[in-house]
């Protein structure tokens, strides 16, 4: 079985900054060494939510919810805004 998947560039610029944004999480609660429960309570969603998180359902998740995220955990997000490279 072979999959195919066709994603515009501006969809794969999104998919990477929420992938980095949710790793950034995602550490920050490891780290800290939460249940899912106490999780949710900070992060300010369900627990259910949470597990999509760390199960790496991004998809589910806007770049707003987050970069929220992350401010809740304490980590500060900042944009970098510059022209691609030439080919």
């Amino acid at each position: 079985m072979s999959l195919n998947f066709n994603f515009a560039s501006q969809d794969i610029a999104s998919m990477k900054l929420r992938a980095e944004l949710a790793r950034k999480v995602i550490g920050r609660l490891r780290a800290r060494k939460l249940t899912q429960t106490q999780a949710a309570e900070i992060l300010g969603v369900t627990q259910p939510r949470v597990s999509n998180l760390v199960r790496g359902r991004l998809g589910l998740f806007s770049l707003d919810a987050l970069v929220d995220m992350a401010d809740r955990v304490g980590l500060r997000t900042r944009m970098v805004v510059r022209p691609k490279r030439s080919s």
